[in-house]
């Protein structure tokens, strides 16, 4: 008999219990037993603040990015392992794909995101600088810096790698530990994915915890700076959202809760096209991977009513090639449910369902199936449904978390909208039509309903990843019924773990703290070119000038016809003068902004590798033939890159005129050489 432990406070602990069973979905046979017996949540939630937190929160976003990066590359090598134990929670090899490749794969996102949208910093710096006074000496900064607690996930049964693992990356990107909480039924998955973090080696301690079954007095410990992140059904998430202590202490609260998520089919997309095609396709390839038990899964897809019919038929004869039975047969394209009373709580839906409409496909008490048998394991048949009166409450609101759908019709983009809107909130919707003018309508319609909606044609078929697929680059959440939260969400999901401080200063204190130079700071200028230092020898606040240089009439003739941009205001002086906006003919933008170049680049070989951008480029003031331009050019941050010979450097750049007016300013960013390691 195996007995899950828990991974709490630095080592594996076994419960004080023999437990209850955990069932194979597919044959009933006992895969483990689960208890959380003996386990101190508090010294648990104690030991992430105390050991994994000041770790965490010592490594830069790079550094911890280069971290989820080996862990993915990690559990990539271990994947046939996970692939294995999936199907005893009767998922088939593609559902076990889904699960774990994402899972894997939201790990690589945000180690990819961290590197490359980050700093290489410990802290983040948000938004610009605001003015505080008139005189420039009284600024403000938004921070953001990681929580000083312990991001607890809660998860549910359907995702036991991809749930883990999503909430995981934001929150250890963000410097925050995080504790695992599996749902009971396939806790013996996301057990051995904890296993094999933890044999990795590659997270410090403290940085991941793990606690099966049941969570007892978990929440009673959690503090101001701890987090929760919930994933289940609506209503126990209501129950989660006022415990006493997330309400006493505003612990940040994250659910991602019940979505009776919707399918639109645009009028034009009749039968015989690519569009219904597609429609059809998806509607069943929802129903069918994992079961139909995916929180983003169609619960409801709204159709045309004329079209209803033909989409019945075609779901109709797609469904009848769907085989269902055990994973383990290559044929099979449904597995089983997670477990027996998951069956049963469907079937318990799905009675209401039909009071308000027909089954088209499917017996929600018989299915025949392929090896294996059809009562010791959790199978059902999928079922799909036909609802014509769509003002029936119950298609709208009961959720049956597995493979069946309901069918309703609709009549004009309106209606659609108002029938999206009756799920009372959704994390993903899609559209399927060729016609903009419909999917303009729809989308803008139902997007304060839906937190990630999914226009799907021809035109990006081939590389959309499907209605229901979370993506780590996007929000994960839906508002309403659907939890009101934002999982995930790229940056935005990694923001979500730290917390936002207004800090009010001076430019140079303000400039100290955060380690990016603030204009109204001091500048330092030496007699040593900055583009002549390596990276390591260079300060914020170092400092280049050049100029002045004239701006003559010719140079102004002789950029038009070379470049060929011609335009009225640099070339007929009748004509400028008569735009509200000029006083006369007047210099190109970029040839001011090449001219400032001319004077601060070190031409000579040097540290300075490559000019990779301009950002935040604003023409402040008109140039006219006769003024002089001079540049300041000011090392604004810099941003080591880990396991590079090289870094970034961002610099304030200003360009004035001979009264000292900003014609110009923006940031030139530059790839500058790390000292050798012989120097």
């Amino acid at each position: 008999m195996v007995v899950l432990r828990s991974y709490v406070s630095g080592s594996w602990q076994s419960p004080d219990d023999e437990g209850v069973p955990l069932r194979d979905a597919v044959t009933g046979e006992e895969v483990a037993r689960i208890s959380s017996a003996g386990v101190d949540m508090g010294a648990a939630l104690e030991h992430g603040r105390r050991a994994g937190g000041p770790v965490l929160r010592e490594l830069t976003f790079h550094q911890r990015a280069a971290l989820l990066k080996a862990l993915a590359s990690h559990l990539r090598e271990h994947r046939e392992e996970l692939y294995a134990l999936s199907a005893r929670t009767g998922a088939t090899l593609g559902d076990a794909k889904f699960d774990v490749d994402g899972g894997i794969g939201v790990l690589f996102g945000y180690a990819s995101k961290g590197r490359r949208e980050l700093p290489n910093d410990t802290v983040l710096v948000e938004g610009n600088v605001e003015p505080l006074g008139k005189g420039g000496t009284f600024v403000g900064q938004h921070l953001c810096t990681p929580s000083h607690g312990v991001a607890v996930q809660i998860n549910a049964f359907n995702f036991p790698v991809w749930g883990p693992l999503e909430k995981l990356a934001p929150a250890f990107l963000a410097g925050v530990p995080s504790l695992i909480k599996p749902a009971s039924q396939t806790a013996y998955l996301t057990a051995r994915l904890v296993e094999l973090i933890v044999e990795s080696g590659i997270l410090p301690d403290g940085s991941v915890q793990m606690v099966c079954g049941d969570p007892r007095d978990l929440l009673d410990h959690l503090t101001e700076q701890d987090l929760v992140a919930f994933t289940g059904s609506a209503s126990t998430a209501r129950l989660l959202r006022t415990h006493p202590a997330i309400v006493g202490n505003a612990v940040r609260f994250n659910a991602e809760a019940d979505s009776l998520n919707c399918s639109i089919l645009g009028p034009d997309a009749t039968p015989g096209t690519r569009e219904f095609d597609l429609y059809v396709k998806q509607l069943v390839a929802e129903m069918t991977v994992k079961a139909g038990q995916k929180c983003t899964a169609i619960r409801r897809a709204l159709v045309p009513a004329a079209l209803i019919g033909d989409v019945a038929d075609a779901a109709r004869e797609r469904l009848s090639r769907v085989t269902v039975g055990n994973p383990a047969d290559p044929d099979v394209r449904m597995g089983a449910l997670a477990s027996l009373d998951q069956r049963e709580e469907v079937r318990r839906s799905l009675k209401a369902l039909l009071d308000a409409g027909q089954a088209v496909f499917g017996d929600p008490g018989h299915v025949d199936v392929a090896g294996a048998d059809a009562e010791r394991g959790a199978f059902m048949s999928p079922v799909l449904l036909r609802a014509d009166d769509t003002g029936r409450a119950e298609p709208h609101e009961v959720e049956a978390f597995g493979p069946v759908s309901t069918l309703l019709p609709y009549d004009g983009a309106e209606r659609a909208v108002e029938l999206a809107a009756r799920g009372r909130g959704s994390l993903a919707g899609s559209v399927v039509t060729a016609d903009a003018d419909f999917a303009r309508r729809v989308v803008l319609g139902t997007a304060p309903w839906h937190g990630r909606l999914l226009v799907l044609n021809s035109e990006n078929a081939a590389e959309s990843t499907g209605h229901g697929s979370p993506l780590p680059a996007l929000v994960h959440g839906g508002p309403g019924r659907a939890g009101g939260g934002e999982e995930m969400g790229g940056i935005r999901g990694v923001v979500h773990h730290m917390r936002r401080t207004a800090v009010q200063a001076g430019p140079a204190m303000l400039t100290a703290i955060t380690g990016r130079w603030v204009p109204g700071t001091d500048r330092t200028v030496t007699d040593e070119h900055p583009f002549r230092r390596y990276l390591e020898d260079l300060r914020v606040g170092d400092t280049a000038a050049g100029g002045p240089r004239v701006v003559t009439l010719d140079d102004v003739e002789h950029f038009a016809e070379f470049t060929g941009d011609t335009f009225y205001a640099h070339m007929d002086e009748d004509a400028a003068r008569a735009n509200p906006f000029f006083p006369g003919r007047v210099a190109h933008g970029y040839l001011v902004v090449s001219f400032a170049a001319g004077l601060f680049v070190d031409p000579a070989p040097g540290p300075v590798l490559a000019n990779y951008g301009l950002e935040n480029l604003r023409f402040l003031t008109p140039v006219t033939p006769g003024d002089e331009l001079s540049v300041t050019l000011t090392a604004k941050q810099i941003t080591p890159r880990e396991g590079a010979d090289y870094g970034e450097v961002r610099w304030d750049t200003d360009v004035t005129n001979q009264e000292g007016a900003s014609v110009a300013k923006y940031d030139v960013l530059t790839l500058v050489a790390k000292r050798p390691e012989h120097d």
